[in-house]
């Protein structure tokens, strides 16, 4: 049961659950909804619940896929084979996306809106299809994987932009504890893009950064990834075009925001320094073990991010 549980990555889930949570919970304070709405909702549960069992099912299948490539880049973290029979994954792996899937369906008929089945099905299939061939082709499983995470805060965004009913007129020259509203643009859809796009810019780079580590193993399986077509140095200078790009845009959020308070971007400050960190480490890097710090560098940067909002809310009530 202990290896089933690590198969399904039970850190990254939580991160995933901590994400939705900690937006839904700021903005269920940060724009005036009615008391019997937003983040305690039992359908706000639902969509983080079948979000969670569609990305369990994604790191199961994925491992079903990379047995072989696996047995050179992570002898000591393979389980499918040793430990769990493959059968036994991939029998999992479609229980929790049937489950997922069934929410999907129940959310979107509640909420009168398509989207969740559409999303939760895209969702599943591109795991898939990403897991079994995407992954070993040139930028493509990078971007789908990256795609897959900026998508987290925008069901967020959806979420409450649809089952609130929002209109731009009704929050317009709102003003949103801790930010101040500075154009036009509906606030639920600017922050959760903005988040969507910090988390695919983060991922895309530290996707790269595993293909770094794990050429030896691609190159087994005939997988072109960035590192095996293009080089290390190539590579290099891909992932830093990528972390400095998310600079930007975080420097682009704190100008707009101007006027606020400096310690609201506490966390962000955390993410661009752990960034710049990943980027002095990559310069350097040859070995596998640079890799991997690299690697948690850019995904505690990530997480700090994402989680940003979380002390937003602190604020709200503290501040």
């Amino acid at each position: 049961m202990i290896h089933l549980f690590r198969l399904a990555r039970p850190l990254n889930l939580l991160i995933i659950a901590l994400t939705m949570y900690g937006l839904g919970w700021y903005f269920n304070g940060a724009v005036e909804y009615s008391e019997n709405t937003g983040v305690r909702s039992v359908y706000f549960f639902l969509l983080v619940f079948s979000t969670v069992l569609i990305a369990a099912a994604g790191n199961i299948i994925n491992d079903y896929f990379d047995v072989r490539a696996d047995r050179i880049n992570k002898p000591d973290r393979l389980i499918i084979g040793k430990y769990v029979k493959r059968r036994v994954a991939i029998v999992l792996h479609w229980g929790l996306n049937f489950i997922a899937f069934s929410i999907a369906i129940f959310l979107s008929w509640k909420l009168e809106t398509f989207w969740y089945v559409f999303i939760h099905l895209l969702s599943i299939n591109i795991l898939w299809y990403y897991s079994s061939y995407f992954k070993r082709k040139l930028f493509t499983g990078n971007i789908l994987i990256a795609g897959l995470t900026g998508m987290v805060p925008l069901l967020v965004g959806l979420y409450f932009y649809q089952s609130h009913k929002l209109l731009e007129s009704q929050i317009q020259n709102h003003f949103i504890y801790p930010f101040e509203q500075f154009n036009d643009d509906n606030f639920i859809v600017l922050l959760s893009f903005a988040l969507a796009g910090f988390a695919f810019l983060l991922n895309f780079a530290r996707e790269v950064v595993k293909d770094m580590e794990d050429v030896e193993g691609d190159q087994l399986i005939r997988a072109k990834t960035v590192p095996i077509v293009f080089g290390f140095k190539k590579s290099k200078l891909i992932i830093s075009t990528i972390l400095f790009s998310a600079i930007a845009g975080i420097g682009f959020f704190f100008i707009q925001f101007k006027e606020t308070d400096p310690i609201v971007f506490l966390l962000i400050g955390l993410s661009t320094l752990l960034i710049l960190a990943a980027f002095i480490l990559l310069l350097r890097a040859n070995d596998k073990s640079k890799y991997k710090m690299i690697n948690a560098c850019i995904k505690l940067a990530m997480v700090f991010g994402l989680l940003s909002p979380i002390y937003w809310k602190l604020l709200i009530i503290y501040g």
